[in-house]
């Protein structure tokens, strides 16, 4: 689940970046400044945060409904053929406007705002502070300035603060630990409840019924990537497992099977940030297309599960 995440995030800012910077490499900019550092041989030090633990730590810090919420919009975010708005970018250069867009962002996903804009105030003004060095130019984004400058006033008083827990991901909490074996758990009460009203055949009909649902809606999510036949049932059969087992997901199967079948090629590599710009360029890329395959089966067996809590109730007396 986090791993699926963290490529996701990354394809969708990788998108993001190539849409605000039409024309121009993302970070192309923080490169041509490191080799103009070089050529005048004037030190530099890159003092921003891993983008691996800041995304890491988003997810870790966000409870389920703003993991869901941050999932559809990361998947929008890639899919989206949304071109820039020049005004609306020159807004954002006004204070005022980027606060609201901030105190926004806040509201919509606080643990998600925490991580990637006050976190990393904190955690870019500690390193330019370490900075060696008697005049520094610190170039940030603006979305920072603000925060890291109350940080070094912070600083300049005299307050000393440790950033090496900002480097480290935060402990799982007992819902992440433990979250995949709440169905399970659901599922065994409700067969075991069917089996002690009515019997074994009561208990066959209900697990033939979740599987049913699982397995159909998690085919379903797979059929609509336009995959090798053979992804379809293999989806159905697997669902169901990949729900109950504490290491399987359930659309590691259909998706391993379409990377064995269409297998990645150079060129799907080469042209992964090209092709995530689009709906058509994600289904043709190889390398999308799996990840898509693994999300919609998981999704739909999902939904299926979900479904089916009410549905086997149903059947106790």
């Amino acid at each position: 689940e986090g791993k699926v995440f963290f490529m996701l995030a990354n394809l969708a800012l990788s998108s993001f970046q190539r849409r605000m910077g039409t024309g121009i490499q993302p970070g192309r900019e923080m490169l041509a400044a490191i080799e103009t550092a070089e050529e005048l041989d004037i030190p530099f030090s890159l003092c921003d945060r891993s983008v691996p633990i800041t995304l890491k730590r988003a997810w870790a810090k966000s409870n389920f409904w703003n993991k869901s919420k941050l999932i559809a919009q990361l998947i929008a975010a890639a899919f989206s053929n949304e071109k820039p708005d020049i005004e609306e970018i020159e807004k954002l250069k006004n204070a005022s406007e980027l606060d609201f867009m901030l105190e926004e962002m806040a509201n919509y996903l606080p643990a998600v705002k925490e991580v990637l804009i006050d976190e990393r105030d904190k955690y870019l003004a500690s390193k330019i502070w370490e900075a060696q060095g008697s005049n520094i130019v610190a170039v940030v984004g603006a979305g920072h300035m603000k925060g890291i400058e109350a940080w070094l006033h912070r600083f300049a008083q005299g307050e000393h603060i440790d950033v090496s827990a900002l480097e480290t991901l935060p402990p799982k909490s007992f819902i992440s630990r433990y979250g995949g074996l709440i169905f399970p758990l659901i599922l065994l009460g409700l067969v075991a409840a069917g089996f002690f009203t009515s019997g074994i055949l009561k208990s066959v009909e209900m697990i033939a019924q979740w599987w049913l649902l699982s397995g159909t809606l998690s085919a379903i999510g797979t059929a609509l990537c336009w995959v090798h036949p053979l992804s379809i049932p293999i989806a159905f059969i697997s669902a169901p497992i990949g729900t109950i087992s504490p290491v399987l997901a359930m659309g590691m199967f259909p998706a391993l099977f379409e990377a064995w079948v269409h297998k990645p090629r150079v060129e799907d590599f080469q042209n992964l940030m090209r092709d995530v710009n689009s709906i058509k360029g994600f289904y043709k890329n190889k390398i999308t297309h799996i990840l898509l395959v693994f999300i919609l089966a998981s999704i739909g067996g999902a939904i299926g599960n979900i479904i089916s809590v009410p549905a086997l109730a149903m059947h106790i007396k």
